[in-house]
């Protein structure tokens, strides 16, 4: 027993003692490793190492720091930093790719782009180290501390600015549908806690404290996670999804970004929309049933209302008892000239619009430029070519469709934030999200997103519909379970039946202002605990 003690606390001496560049490339290095957590890898197992790798540099090189917080916020801070660039750098390289498809205006971007986004993303990182490293300690207590702090990085992450919660730490459990049932609970940041504190737990194994002790600490973070995975393993199996009165139809062209836009393709697009709309009925489609037939982002090349005849192609081939819900670009005159906005419209048999949502969350640089006035004299344009860029809609609302259902549009990325609807009885009755991850081509990109969207469907109990240009498109229940699904660069359509809503989750009614309260709770303990301790030294 003597003998594996010694072994265990010779275990993380590599980190403790190293300095300088060592310590940084370790660090970016543990960082990048943890993107394998995400998807399409989903090996949430690297994190066993990164996270207890990570807390022994930080208390290798706050063992070092002689001086007074200062010191200590700034050596927590690098060492974050680095952390998060290697971990956003390995998850999100694959935005570079949305600069090639348009190569000759764009491509001198990529290399900015690729390195600025985690240079930027992770200030929040480093800012979440920064404050565990002000009451770090040798006790297992800095686990839980790292675990409150980059909860509330990854939740400040998500609102500062415009937010960008993309890949948050709790991510890492979406290789496991049983284990991201807990997000029905607290939701993703809370998972982000649980996913630190119980990868990071193996950490005190190479502690001074009594063996015993240190197994203990890894027991309990062991039955903790046996603990969630038989709550979502209880959920899935107890809890029933019936389907509703609508049916479903999910076109998905596969049209390559390159052609899209491009004038000699605009009918050719527009026929294969409506030639597929058309198509026999397959899947579990029931005759005569009511649907709603879904289009994806921007799906027609040009601006829906103004084009002559489109309107009438597009009845023709809806029945009496089908609607149209599709994105689309539309227009409006402004004070300040024509404004565009990436929008949702239903359209009824007749070829009527019934309601249109304008999208709220915009995407900085890929639809509007921030610091316009300045970034544009050097170049810097939106990716979406249009003038001027998108202008953000007003708010996020429900629209209505066939029988009364109600869904919350989220188009494109606005299906990565959490907690933007309510699950409550008076919310809407299912998700639709509206994509092209066309622009990322076959890069792990589009299977992020698919599992962010899934992730929204777990947290409110309600069925998320998801249609993307070249895929990945998805029918998801309540519980994130596939109803049906088709590839990336799949072309076809997904027939099926929306499931009913589950009713009101845990997270759907609370949020996230529960695990917020937890994690400064947390932090303000292990204040109090450092000025205690720092006053009997004293």
């Amino acid at each position: 027993m003597h003998w594996l003690s010694q072994r265990l606390s010779a275990l993380p001496n590599y980190f403790l003692l190293a300095w300088g560049w060592q310590r940084w490339l370790l660090c970016i290095a543990c960082g990048a490793a943890s993107a394998l957590a995400l998807p399409p890898y989903n090996l949430p197992v690297v994190l066993l190492v990164t996270f207890p790798c990570l807390i022994w540099l930080l208390d290798g090189a706050l063992e070092a720091v002689s001086g007074g917080a200062l010191k200590r916020f700034r050596t927590g801070f690098g060492l974050g930093w680095l952390f998060g660039f290697g971990y956003f750098l390995a998850g999100l390289w694959w935005i570079g790719a949305a600069f090639l498809v348009e190569a000759e205006r764009f491509a001198w971007l990529m290399p900015f782009a690729v390195l600025a986004m985690p240079a930027g993303l992770a200030i929040f990182t480093g800012i979440g180290t920064a404050f565990s490293a002000l009451f770090w300690s040798d006790r297992f207590r800095r686990v839980l501390l790292l675990a409150a702090c980059l909860t509330l990085a990854d939740w400040l992450r998500g609102h500062v600015l415009t937010g960008f919660p993309w890949n948050a730490f709790g991510y890492g459990f979406s290789g496991s549908l049983a284990l991201s049932q807990t997000a029905s609970l607290i939701g993703i940041y809370g998972l982000t806690f649980l996913v630190v504190a119980i990868f990071s737990t193996p950490a005190v194994l190479a502690d001074t404290r009594p063996l015993r002790q240190r197994m203990s600490a890894v027991g309990l973070a062991a039955a903790l996670l046996l603990v969630l995975a038989g709550y979502g393993a209880f959920r899935l199996q107890t809890i029933e999804t019936k389907a509703s009165d609508l049916d479903v139809r999910i076109v998905q062209p596969s049209i390559d970004q390159q052609d899209k836009w491009r004038p000699e393709f605009r009918d050719l697009i527009f026929r294969t929309f409506l030639d597929m709309t058309a198509a026999p009925l397959g899947g579990d489609a029931r005759v005569g049933q009511e649907r709603i037939v879904i289009w994806p982002e921007s799906a027609v090349p040009f601006l829906l209302t103004q084009e002559p005849g489109a309107m009438f192609r597009i009845a023709q081939v809806l029945t009496d008892n089908t609607e149209l819900v599709l994105g689309a670009v539309r227009a409006e005159a402004g004070p300040n000239g024509t404004e565009y906005f990436n929008s949702v419209y239903v359209v009824d048999g007749d070829g009527a619009v019934k309601g249109i949502y304008d999208k709220v969350r915009l995407v900085p640089f890929g639809e509007f430029v921030p610091f316009k006035s300045i970034l544009e004299s050097l170049g810097i344009t939106n990716l979406a070519g249009l003038p001027g860029g998108f202008s953000p809609g007003y708010q996020r609302r429900p629209l209505s469709v066939s029988q009364g259902s109600r869904f919350l549009p989220l188009i494109c990325y606005e299906a990565i934030f959490p907690g933007s609807v309510s699950g409550a009885e008076d919310g809407p009755d299912f998700l639709l999200n509206v994509t092209n991850d066309a622009w990322f081509g076959r890069t792990p990109g589009p299977y992020q997103h698919l599992a962010q969207a899934r992730f929204r469907a777990i947290e409110t109990g309600l069925p998320m519909i998801r249609a993307a240009n070249t895929g990945i498109s998805a029918i998801f229940d309540g519980k994130g379970e596939v109803i049906g699904k088709l590839e990336i660069f799949e072309k076809g359509v997904i027939d099926g039946q929306l499931p009913q809503r589950l009713g009101k989750t845990l997270y759907g009614v609370f949020g996230d202002l529960p695990m917020l309260i937890i994690s400064i709770a947390l932090v303000v303990f292990a204040g109090i605990s450092q000025y205690n301790r720092d006053s009997r030294i004293n």
